[in-house]
């Protein structure tokens, strides 16, 4: 018979760790620029800037604008364009978002054990509940987290000792899964185990640089480590 499981509950980001999501988010951003009669940046730069919410990737979008064409400094309208962004992320979200392979199976096998799950990302709240519900996963998660939900956003400590705080878990017994540095920081800052998924979008540096405490090739692979009765899982150092 298998022994207990280590972990009551398992926490992940949203873009990047179990959705891609780059395309719709570039397309919104380069609709809010066109519409403030700006030109459309590559998407690549774009995908670079994801991972703090879409208020800050518009800001530092901008910031690059004005490096390269200094005299838009001037004119340009920052908060018409943070408030069109918004507008066009709404009207984009859910239009090319794809779960990545084996996000589905993942979260299953998770909430059949009984793991308590949360989605703990840095985009606006409303736009991430948005994703959930037009990918599927909405239903597997008791507890999401945006990154206006609370005063503090990733990887601030505060975040996921809220969720543990609100699903009764301690952090020994919890894990943050994420692609990017800022996951991995918010983990370890908050105490928790730090896992990370390398297909993700964390500037262009490979998340492994960051240290996460375990590094998961696809999602299938954190369910069957999280799953694994607890004598045949290392313990983590205190």
């Amino acid at each position: 018979m298998a022994g207990p499981m280590r972990y009551d509950l398992i926490s992940f980001d949203l873009d990047g760790t179990l959705v891609d999501t780059a395309d719709e988010i570039a397309e919104a951003a380069n609709r809010a620029l066109e519409s403030n009669g700006l030109a459309r940046r590559p998407m690549a730069e774009i995908t670079m800037l994801i991972g703090a919410g879409t208020r800050e990737l518009m800001r530092k979008l901008l910031a690059h604008l004005i490096h390269d064409e200094p005299a838009l400094a001037e004119s340009l309208d920052a908060a018409a364009v943070l408030a069109s962004m918004d507008t066009h992320y709404a009207e984009t979200t859910g239009t090319s978002a794809q779960p990545y392979p084996g996000c589905v199976d993942t979260l299953v096998r998770l909430k059949a054990a009984g793991i308590r799950l949360a989605c703990t990302t840095n985009k606006e709240l409303h736009h991430a509940k948005r994703v959930l519900e037009v990918t599927g996963l909405d239903h597997f998660f008791d507890l999401v987290i945006g990154g206006d939900s609370l005063p503090q956003k990733k990887p601030d400590a505060s975040v996921l000792q809220h969720v543990m705080a609100v699903l009764k878990s301690d952090a020994r017994r919890t894990a943050h899964v994420g692609d990017s540095a800022i996951d991995v920081m918010a983990a370890k800052n908050a105490g928790v185990a730090a896992w990370a998924v390398p297909y993700g979008y964390n500037a262009g540096v490979p998340v492994a640089d960051s240290k996460p405490d375990q590094l998961f090739h696809a999602l299938p692979e954190v369910a069957d480590f999280a799953l694994a009765p607890a004598e045949s899982t290392p313990a983590r150092a205190a």
